[in-house]
């Protein structure tokens, strides 16, 4: 039995990007909690303040444009934007004046 490839044009990555204060103990604590926050639904680090997740579809986006509004911090900036996964794939990424090679993730088939 085959699976269907997932469509590339459907996945969507998340891209949260934030600026946080973080001069007090009280908005140090909360940053780091937006963060853990982050990270304990699923996003992974890409910068300090940039977390990104890959997701099913725009319906699994919605939920999570919920999720991040019922948890935002008192103060500071969040954007998030979506783009799909064949978007993401042209992204050039830099790092020491080098450009680092993009690979995209791979897509796991559970049966």
């Amino acid at each position: 039995m085959t699976y269907p490839e997932l469509n590339r044009y459907e996945l969507m990555w998340m891209l949260v990007l934030f600026d946080l204060p973080v001069v007090e103990k009280k908005e140090r604590k909360e940053a780091a909690a937006f963060r853990n926050f982050l990270l304990d639904h699923g996003f992974a680090m890409v910068q300090y303040s940039s977390y990104t997740k890959l997701l099913s579809g725009k319906d699994a986006c919605e939920k999570y444009y919920r999720l991040i509004q019922q948890n935002l911090p008192p103060q500071g900036k969040v954007d998030i934007i979506t783009i799909t996964d064949k978007q993401y794939e042209n992204i050039l990424s830099y790092s020491a004046c080098e450009k680092l090679e993009k690979k995209s993730p791979q897509q796991l088939l559970l049966f």
